[in-house]
Parts: C-alpha cells; sequence; structure tokens
C-alpha cells in the first residue's frame, strides 16, 4: 500500500511552496514523523514529516515549485506493517541487561496505567513548525500537573510548555529538534512509578526505557554524532560536518546549540608554497549556503523589482530645526516621557500628516482595483540578528512623538531578541527605512509589497547652502521616496515629499497642524 504525502496547507494567502532540500534519497526507508524534506513559501521554511513507515519513492525534486495539495512523494508501507497486530503492552526495567516483556496481571498497577502524548500545540496561524530549545525536566522523571516541561522558540516567539497530566515523563523530541505543530514532543505514563515504563503499542510513542543519568551512554547509540534536524541545517549553512562537532545532547545528539559554536575547520597551509610566500600571499574563498530568511527576501525584493513600475524621486531637507529642537527639549522630554527624542518620530509625524494629503502614496492595488487607507500605519525597517525585518507602529496618526519614540523603542527590542510575531510585522501601509544609520548618502530603496511607497532617511553631513541670498553651513539631508508608477503620479510624489520636506523644516507646524 502507497500513501501520497502531499503539500499542506501553510497559510490563507500561500498557494505555492518550492523543494528546498531533500533529508532523505529515493529508495531510503523512513521512520513515521521523520523530517524527509523542507519546504519553503515566501513567509517561512517548514519541515515535512513521514506520515508511515515504509520505502520513500520521491516526485519532486529539488527546486520544484508546487501548489497546496500537490504530491510530493509516496511511501510504500511494507504489508506486514500494516496488517500486524499491535503488541501488546509491556513492562521494562531500567536495570534489565534486554527489555523483556512481563506478563500483566488484572492486579498489576501497570495494567491500570495510559500513555499520552505530548504535542506541539498550535500557536500561530502561520506558524508551522517549534525549536525545542530546552528540556527542564529528564526522561523518567516525575511530572506534575501543569508543571513546566520544557520551552519551545518558533521564529516569532519563545513559550513553555506545561504538563497536561501528573506521571512519568519520556521525551521523545531532544532539544534542538525542530517539531512541526501537532508533532510528539514526549509521553507521559499516567499511573507509573517512575523505575517503570509503560510502553505503547504506538509508533509515536516511546518504545523502550531510557537509562538512568547516571548511566554510560553506549558507544554504539544512534543518537551519537547525530545532529537534531535544526542543528543538521546550521551545519550544512556553515559549510561543517557533522563528524567534525561533539555532541552534548542525550546519547551524544549534536544540538542546535553545538551546531551554532561549532567554528569552520581551519585551513591547512599549502605543502608547496615557496618558503619566501608570506601569510598575504595565500588566497582563499568559502561558500555558505543562504539562509532561508535570505532566499526569502531576495524573492520578494526581485518580484517587486518585476511586478512594479518603480520609480525614485528625490529631496533634501535642512535638519537644523529639527536638531535644535532636540538639542532644547530633549532632556525634559526623556524626563518627563520615559524615552529619548529621535529623528523618527518626527519623521513618521510628518508622512502620517503628508499621507493625509496625498492617499495615493498610503494605497495599494489589488488586482484591477486600488485600495485607499484613511488610517497610517507606518512600517519601521529594522535590522535584526536574522536580518532586517518591518515592524508596523499602527494607527501612528493618532500618536504623540513619545508615542512613536516608545513603540520604536518596544519593537527594537522585540527584533533585537527575535521575539516579534507575525501581526507585529504584517499590514503596514507605509514604510520607512533609515540608511543613515549606517553611513549611507543616498539610495532608491525598494518598495515593500503590497505597499507602494516607501522613504528613504540618509546620513546628515553639514554642507554650505545658500538661504535667503547667503551661504551657510547646515545639517542637510537626502531624503528618496521610491514610488509604484501604476498608483502614484509624479506631480504626487514630488509634492508628497516636498511636504515632508516643509514639515521637517517647519515642526512647529505639527502642533499648528498647517
Amino acid at each position: 500500500m502507497a500513501i501520497e504525502m502531499k503539500v499542506p496547507a501553510v497559510g490563507e494567502s500561500i498557494t505555492e511552496v518550492t523543494v528546498a532540500t531533500w533529508n532523505k534519497k529515493e529508495g531510503d526507508v523512513v521512520k513515521l514523523d521523520e523530517v524527509l524534506c523542507e519546504l519553503e513559501s515566501d513567509k517561512a521554511t517548514f519541515e515535512l514529516p513521514a506520515e508511515a513507515e515504509g520505502i520513500l519513492h520521491i516526485v519532486a525534486k529539488e527546486g520544484d515549485v508546487l501548489p497546496i495539495g500537490a504530491v510530493i512523494c509516496t511511501i510504500e508501507v511494507v504489508g506486514a506493517q500494516a496488517a500486524a497486530p499491535s503488541p501488546a503492552p509491556a513492562v521494562v526495567v531500567a536495570d534489565s541487561p534486554a527489555p523483556a516483556p512481563v506478563a500483566a496481571s488484572p492486579a498489576a498497577p501497570a495494567a491500570e496505567s495510559k500513555v499520552l502524548e505530548v504535542k506541539v500545540p498550535p500557536v500561530g496561524e502561520s506558524i508551522t513548525e517549534v525549536t525545542v530549545s530546552v528540556w527542564n525536566k529528564k526522561s523518567g522523571d516525575t511530572v506534575a500537573l501543569d508543571e513546566v516541561l520544557c520551552e519551545l522558540e518558533s521564529d516569532k516567539a519563545t513559550f513553555e510548555l506545561p504538563a497536561e497530566s501528573a506521571g512519568v515523563l519520556q521525551i521523545v523530541a531532544e532539544s534542538g529538534a525542530v517539531v512541526p505543530i501537532g508533532g510528539i514532543l514526549a509521553t507521559i505514563t499516567v499511573g507509573a512509578s517512575a523505575s517503570t515504563v509503560v510502553s505503547s503499542a504506538s509508533p509515536q510513542a516511546v518504545a523502550s526505557v531510557v537509562a538512568p543519568a547516571a548511566a554510560p551512554v553506549s558507544a554504539e547509540s544512534y543518537a551519537a554524532g547525530h545532529p537534531s534536524p535544526a542543528a543538521a541545517k546550521i551545519l550544512d549553512e556553515k559549510g561543517i560536518a557533522a563528524s567534525q562537532v561533539a555532541g552534548t545532547g542525550v546519547g551524544g545528539r549534536i544540538t542546535k546549540d553545538d551546531a551554532q559554536n561549532a567554528q569552520p575547520p581551519v585551513a591547512a597551509p599549502v605543502a608547496s608554497a615557496p618558503a619566501a610566500a608570506s601569510a598575504s600571499d595565500v588566497r582563499g574563498s568559502r561558500r555558505e549556503k543562504m539562509s532561508s530568511l535570505r532566499k526569502t527576501v531576495a524573492r520578494r525584493l526581485v518580484a517587486v523589482k518585476n511586478e512594479t513600475a518603480m520609480l525614485t524621486t528625490f529631496n533634501e531637507v535642512d535638519m537644523k530645526p529639527v536638531m535644535d529642537l532636540r538639542s532644547k527639549y530633549k532632556d525634559k522630554f526623556k524626563e518627563k516621557h520615559g524615552v529619548g527624542l529621535g529623528f523618527m518620530s518626527f519623521f513618521t509625524k510628518a508622512v502620517c500628516v503628508a499621507l493625509k494629503e496625498f492617499p495615493s502614496v498610503n494605497a495599494k492595488i489589488d488586482g484591477d482595483e486600488m485600495v485607499f487607507h484613511d488610517f497610517c500605519d507606518i512600517s519601521i525597517a529594522v535590522s535584526a540578528p536574522k536580518g532586517l525585518v518591518v515592524p508596523v507602529i499602527r494607527n501612528a496618526e493618532n500618536l504623540s512623538l513619545a508615542g512613536i519614540e516608545s513603540e520604536v523603542v518596544r519593537l527594537a527590542v522585540k527584533a533585537r531578541d527575535n521575539k516579534l510575531s507575525l501581526e507585529e510585522m504584517t499590514g503596514g501601509t507605509f514604510t520607512i527605512t533609515n540608511g543613515g544609520v549606517f553611513g549611507s548618502m543616498m539610495s532608491t530603496p525598494i518598495i515593500n509589497a503590497p505597499q507602494v511607497a516607501i522613504l528613504g532617511m540618509h546620513n546628515i553631513v553639514e554642507r554650505p547652502v545658500v538661504v535667503d541670498g547667503q551661504i551657510v553651513i547646515r545639517p542637510m539631508m537626502y531624503l528618496a521616496l521610491s514610488y509604484d508608477h501604476r498608483i502614484i503620479d509624479g506631480r504626487e510624489s514630488v509634492s508628497f515629499l516636498v511636504r515632508v520636506k516643509q514639515l521637517l523644516e517647519d515642526p512647529a507646524r505639527f502642533l499648528l497642524d498647517i
């Protein structure tokens, strides 16, 4: 009997995925819930676990783009497995030299025990998998109801997993393992003592007892030297072989932390190099696999360039009025509001005023219709450890300068700690990006689709300018507005940027609403 493995539904707006990497080969024997391959959408990367145990037959190759519901592979289930009756539960003693079934008598306490599967709960509409960060308990430990068992991490947040019942814990997914939503993390045997474990007939459950922590690990343990799925991905991106990394996980398994701390081996010196050659004469190169986030960003940026009529218009703004205002009130501002007075609040406020006057800049294209927003959800580009993220300040038009600064700080801290939720990064109507913090003088930012415009801030440089017929030195900044010419005309784009310039060069307009 063959089971067809199809592309699962991974999000309301996602219609297709790309087969990124196969972890198994054609004809391999796979186990239930074993990760077969990685699939990528334009939002996230997730793993595809086996739905049964059997022989794998690959249908879609690496790089193939498949619609939701398409067949990826088939698993040929061995007839004996499908037809064989489930073995009776057996009690296994950890100190026994070999697991031996013990006949269960009606009076035995084990007969009253049952095994509960601890599964990954749904944690968000677009999250398809989590990583086991750290276990607070060990296999064989007795746990209480609602006691925290482990911490789970998604690409957006970290959360704790409580015990659903009191009993004896058996860990299935080790630290560093990547488990899909609904996947089994552990089992809890209710009604058993810590010295015995009831083995379940279900393939998902643990089939044998894990030895106490003090017992030595067998040199032939399967886990020894084998990376978890998350660790394997990291090692692959670094170009490091698993044999070069020492595992610190259960049974010698290579965990996510082991992979992150691993360093590429130092290249051996070239034996044939002339004795007189210096270290600077040695030339080398290295190759790294693109991360899933980087590949997704790359696809989105190329799509925007190909699918929009993108143009960029420039202007410059005299930052002296804003800088003078900050210098005069920054101490009192921080004392009262608890946050610093930065440039981003001034730019956000100016953008909100200008968007109200030029609604097409605050719109989007949906098929053959234009959607205009009567609110300003401003996306702020932030550099995070995993790459560029764009959290959103909701209803920025209703916030004060202090309110905007507080939101900027809150979102920046969550981005740094990789704790931004999907909701906090979606739904913006206009984006502001500040390349000036890295010293950029001028750039042409790429639109953050489905938005139709983005404002680029740049470095503030003192330059000679003419003011009232006199040459003076002023702190000047170039502004760049990239926009989709399909919906925004040149007159609107230039007028929008001029309006932003006017507001920044005369901040009193914010207060007077003129």
